[in-house]
């Protein structure tokens, strides 16, 4: 690698001459490989010696990259692929949600900047495991393009109170006080991933660095209203100057009104290599297995920006339907499909089925910001007659007893996620939930003759099946 000479001066400002000699040697290294475990869904295993991530309960380094694309266990949500020092964010959040997690209402939360959806998804176990069903998890993805792959990510993993979004953080900015916590994964210089991505290395100059300051800057300001007071912002980049990390928490909370937030005595991380900073923490590849990744956090102080009274608990009206008012489509919706209550909603013939412990938060929510969808995809109806999404299977809210279940082997799994036409043996008709080693893939329907392959045309798998991939099972 071809370093500029202002980066290595960077790079020293922010970690000291030695740690940026361990760096640089580490950049001619290659990158670690790193899953963590979805906890709803367990069952997945890699063929290969793995080590737990010091700071990730459920964070895997794999010793060799497998074939992630004919895992089923990848498709179904059972993980996700996440660098190490990535999952370090989550660590800090679960400190932090703990000061939250015990209010008269669910703990609200939103990941500003949350393409591709790793962040999102350690969130949304840790909030899991934490609170139960008392949360709300808003993502949000300011590109349409990279919004529809957090879509798809979120439907994977399957929790139903988790909403995909898509807009400005000022439009978020408008829901002054709504949120306790805002995770902000910032758009960086992008430092801490040269090894994995040249053209990162290629586009760093100083000028670069000064113009993401700059846009950092007025992302977290246009967003700071919608944090409560005494609520947490926790800032993350995966860079290393302090151009783009301490000296921007310093200035936000110089500037808008908040004190530094990360927990008295946090440590935990220092004794496996993470570098204390002045306001947060920096992983530098060589001191960790992972790549580089900063995160802080800040606690924003009483009266600093507008605030809004807490109205959406209020607001029980908003959003509900009335026996009287339901859709056409809403009524064809079967009895027993849900492992809790669920508001229906009616999505342009899309309909919608989310938590009703936080029906009234995505009501009003959606009343501010484009949400592209939130809870479960429950399907659609035609007709008389409900055809359920293939992503219900999916969806970890869907009651085991709502359709019939069959086993799939290795090659029946890979064929049906790539979309083919499969026959395994249904002695029911209908709507069936087709399983690897019993995690849920999809649906296909039998109509006898043959079986419809109910599986996203746009995530199917592309590439041709190997053949060591087949007769396995």
């Amino acid at each position: 690698m071809i370093f500029d000479k202002s980066f290595g001066k960077y790079l020293e400002e922010a970690i000291g001459h030695e740690n940026a000699l361990i760096a640089f040697s580490a950049f001619e290294q290659p990158p670690s490989v790193s899953v963590r475990l979805n906890p709803s869904k367990p069952g997945a295993g890699f063929g290969c010696r793995t080590q737990d991530v010091p700071w990730s309960r459920y964070g895997l380094m794999l010793e060799e990259r497998p074939a992630f694309t004919l895992d089923p266990y990848f498709h179904a949500g059972g993980y996700y692929v996440q660098d190490s020092s990535s999952m370090f964010t989550g660590h800090i959040f679960r400190r932090i949600a703990e000061k939250y997690i015990h209010q008269d209402r669910p703990v609200r939360v939103l990941d500003l900047c949350a393409a591709p959806g790793g962040k999102t998804t350690d969130l949304a176990a840790s909030l899991r495991l934490m609170t139960g069903n008392r949360f709300l998890l808003a993502a949000n993805e300011v590109m349409r393009q990279r919004a529809g792959t957090l879509a798809d990510n979120l439907a994977a993993w399957g929790d139903p109170n988790v909403l995909a979004a898509s807009s400005d953080p000022g439009r978020w900015g408008a829901m002054q006080g709504m949120f306790d916590i805002i995770l902000a994964d910032v758009p960086c210089s992008g430092e801490g991933m040269f090894r994995k991505d040249p053209d990162a290395l290629a586009q760093w100059s100083e000028a670069a660095v000064s113009l993401c300051q700059a846009r950092q800057r007025r992302i977290i300001a246009d967003v700071w209203d919608a944090l409560a007071e005494g609520g947490t912002l926790i800032y993350s980049t995966c860079t290393f100057n302090r151009y783009e990390n301490d000296l921007n928490i310093k200035w936000i909370c110089d500037t808008l009104g908040a004190s530094p937030a990360i927990p008295a005595g946090e440590d935990t991380g220092t004794c496996h290599g993470v570098l204390k900073t002045e306001y947060g923490f920096l992983l530098v590849p060589g001191l960790v297995k992972g790549e580089g990744q900063y995160c802080s956090a800040v606690t924003k102080i009483t009266g600093a920006g507008r605030q809004e009274k807490d109205t959406a608990s209020k607001r029980s009206s908003a959003g509900r339907r009335s026996a009287k008012g339901e859709s056409q489509a809403i009524r064809q919706i079967p009895a027993g499909l849900f492992t809790e209550e669920v508001r229906l909603a009616d999505k342009g013939g899309r309909i919608e089925a989310v938590p009703e412990v936080v029906a009234n938060d995505v009501s009003r929510i959606s009343s501010f910001v484009n949400v592209l969808c939130a809870g479960c995809n429950a399907g659609t109806v035609k007709g008389k007659d409900f055809v359920p999404a293939s992503d219900l299977a999916l969806s970890t809210i869907l009651s085991p007893k709502a359709f019939p279940s069959i086993e799939a082997d290795l090659e029946t799994a890979l064929a049906y996620l790539h979309r083919d036409q499969i026959n395994p043996p249904c002695p029911d008709k209908g709507f069936i939930k087709i399983c690897y080693r019993g995690m849920p893939l999809g649906l296909i329907k039998n109509i006898g003759t043959r079986c419809n392959n109910l599986y996203p045309a746009s995530r199917r798998i592309r590439m041709d099946i190997p053949p060591a991939f087949r007769h396995k099972g």
